[in-house]
């Protein structure tokens, strides 16, 4: 049997050991692309600076000149765990049809474990004769008992801390130093409790950015990615949960954005719910965007950690032997729309439209962008399609690869929806529709003449928001669950 010319290659560089070689075993490896896929939570699109955002982010702006730049990319299950469902599985989560609670993840739809770990991505790969591994700290798919299943099916996972844990005291964070953090609107006693516990366990990152979350995990990355090199071809996920809130940079990050000579506490994080409800009509200008402030400087900080992976993918001159993904699993509201927080019913950009970038080993495509309407239930697809591996039948997202040869995908999509908690949302090239799975709040906009989705036209246009709402519940299976 014929060595493939990467399995040429790294036999070659083996020389010190070649007469060891079994070339009949050695030629029965798969031959297909490395991966590497990292996921950013709560990044908004138009946070990066390779789609126009105020974040400074040169690390994911330089993979995206090597990469096909995803301009109309949003999850189709939202937030934190049903996004990462869809993502590893490949198939649609929304709209959590048989969902109960499952104690110690948050009681929203949705939020579930992986019904069965076989029908993920990495376990076809690793089925393959991929090598697979999993970086993360993640405090659900981290740590959490109904993942644990999930986290076996790997070669190697490594859960990095958890910034929802406490791993230090909470007498090593002083109270003049969480009242620092915290301005007068948000001390209440649950918002206190959570951010002294955060300060706790990073270790006072703000005063040493390699405590951060971020360089934890992203550091740990680097290292797998050394282990990874050495069981080529591999598949590997680094997944970190900063630029999660609360958002505790560095104070040179802050100044990238905000006024040098600010002094007083901070609003680390947002209250979720409307921005009137919390804050008066005086505080709400300084407060908003001294919080947009710290929000992209934790992005920031957060590019700059990633740095330090790819940095190890081209020391390791595996850049041209591997597929880079790069995901968010949703956005944040910062005051948009009047609302601050992760709000279900809010599902418009600032919380919907998340970055994806593709870079192939080639380079096809690189520095080009697409419109195709595409969603997280694609990346499992995607990849293995790219990997040469059949992908389970359990899946139902489609492949993105074509793409890449200028190709249409096997799927005509002209619209895309999913849903958070018990919302849904639909998107075409001319409509934005908002409605309660229940049909109640239902909003529509029209992206040409209002592309900011400020006016609902939904009593212009009854017809229209009736079809619209049709089509989803179609092509989700029926009338959509409505949970407690």
């Amino acid at each position: 049997m014929e060595l493939s010319r990467r399995q040429f290659l790294e036999a070659a560089g083996a020389a010190g050991v070649a007469a060891t070689l079994d070339p009949g075993r050695f030629a029965r490896r798969p031959d297909g692309p490395n991966v590497v896929v990292v996921m950013i939570d709560t990044l908004r699109a138009d946070h990066v600076g390779a789609y126009g955002g105020r974040a400074r982010t040169p690390t994911i702006d330089a993979l995206a000149r090597d990469s096909l730049r995803f301009t109309r990319f949003y999850p189709e299950a939202m937030a934190t765990v049903p996004a990462r469902r869809s993502v590893m599985t490949g198939r649609r989560v929304f709209p959590f049809r048989g969902w109960h609670v499952h104690r110690g993840l948050m009681s929203s739809p949705g939020w579930a474990p992986i019904a069965n770990v076989r029908d993920t991505w990495t376990s076809a790969l690793r089925r393959s004769g991929w090598w697979t591994a999993y970086v993360t700290d993640n405090p659900f798919l981290g740590f959490s008992g109904f993942y644990r299943p999930f986290r076996s099916s790997f070669n190697r996972f490594a859960g990095i801390g958890g910034q929802l844990g406490q791993t230090a005291p909470l007498s090593s964070v002083s109270r003049s130093q969480l009242e620092g953090w915290l301005v007068p609107e948000l001390r209440l006693p649950h918002i206190a409790k959570r951010v002294h516990r955060f300060l706790a366990a990073g270790g006072r990152y703000w005063e040493d950015e390699s405590r951060s979350w971020a360089a934890r995990v992203f550091t740990a990355g680097a290292a797998t990615l050394e282990q990874a090199a050495r069981h080529q071809p591999f598949a590997l996920v680094v997944d970190t949960f900063e630029p999660h809130e609360p958002w505790t940079p560095p104070r040179a990050y802050a100044d990238m954005y905000g006024d040098p000579d600010h002094r007083g506490p901070e609003p680390c994080m947002a209250r979720y719910g409307r921005v009137s409800e919390w804050l008066r009509p005086s505080r709400r200008k300084p407060v908003l965007g001294r919080m947009r402030d710290l929000h992209a400087a934790e992005v920031t900080m957060t590019d700059r950690w990633l740095d330090v992976l790819i940095d190890r993918l081209h020391a390791l001159n595996l850049e041209r032997e591997t597929v880079v993904m790069l995901v968010s699993d949703h956005g944040y509201l910062l005051g948009e729309f009047g609302w601050t927080g992760k709000i279900a019913s809010m599902l418009h950009p600032p919380l919907i439209h998340v970055p994806f970038l593709l870079a192939d080993p080639g380079r096809r495509r690189a520095g080009q962008a697409t419109g195709w309407l595409a969603q997280t239930h694609d990346i499992g697809p995607t990849l293995l399609d790219m990997a040469g591996v059949e992908a389970p039948d359990s899946m139902n997202g489609t492949s993105l690869a074509p793409l890449l040869r200028a190709k249409a995908p096997r799927e005509r999509r002209t619209m895309a929806y999913g849903g958070y908690a018990n919302w849904h949302y639909a998107r075409t090239d001319r409509w934005a529709y908002v409605a309660a799975n229940s049909g109640r709040g239902r909003r529509l906009y029209d992206l040409r003449a209002d592309p900011g989705e400020q006016r609902n036209v939904a009593s212009k246009h009854p017809g229209l928001i009736d079809q619209l709402e049709r089509r989803v519940r179609r092509a989700a299976g029926g009338r959509l669950p409505v949970y407690e």
